[in-house]
C-alpha cells in the first residue's frame, strides 16, 4: 500500500510541465508588464481646464478610444499571438540549447584548464621572484629615513 501510494506520489511530482492549469484572471502573476503597458484613455488624451470639448464628443472619444484598444489588442493577439509564441518559444528553445550544450561546458573546460596553467604560475612565481623579493626586502630594511626641519 505504501509502495503504491509513494508511486502516485512520484508520478503526480514528474508530471508534465506542459500540462500545468493555468491562471485565466491573472495572467500576469510575476508583473512582467506592470510598468509598460498600463494605459487608459485619461494616460493619453487631457483637456486642460478651459479648453473642454462638447461632453458627447469627450464621452464617445473614451469609449472609442477603450473600444478599439481592446478589440484591436484581442485581433493583434488572435492572429499574430499562436506564430509569435511559437518565434519566441523556438528562441529561448535555441538559448537554453546553447547554454546546456556550449556555454556551459567551455566555461567547465576553461576552468580546467586555467586551474593547470595557475598551479605552474604560482609555482613559477614561488621559485623565481619570492626569493627576489624577499632579497629586496630584507636590503630595503635596513633603510632608515629620518626628517629634520631646518631653519
Amino acid at each position: 500500500m505504501a509502495e503504491e501510494h509513494s508511486e502516485l506520489e512520484e508520478r503526480i511530482i514528474i508530471k508534465d510541465q506542459h500540462t500545468k492549469e493555468i491562471d485565466l484572471v491573472n495572467r500576469d502573476p510575476k508583473h512582467i508588464n506592470e510598468d509598460v503597458v498600463k494605459v487608459d484613455f485619461e494616460d493619453v488624451i487631457a483637456e486642460p481646464l478651459g479648453t473642454y470639448s462638447f461632453d458627447g464628443v469627450w464621452k464617445t472619444s473614451y469609449t472609442t478610444f477603450t473600444v478599439s484598444k481592446y478589440w484591436c489588442y484581442r485581433l493583434l493577439s488572435a492572429i499574430l499571438g499562436i506564430p509569435l509564441a511559437v518565434i519566441w518559444g523556438f528562441l529561448f528553445a535555441l538559448i537554453s540549447f546553447c547554454h546546456i550544450w556550449a556555454v556551459v561546458p567551455c566555461i567547465k573546460s576553461y576552468l580546467i584548464e586555467i586551474q593547470c596553467v595557475s598551479r605552474i604560475y604560482s609555482l613559477c612565481i614561488h621559485t623565481f621572484c619570492d626569493p627576489l623579493f624577499e632579497a629586496l626586502a630584507k636590503i630595503c630594511s635596513n633603510i632608515r629615513v629620518a626628517v629634520r626641519k631646518e631653519i
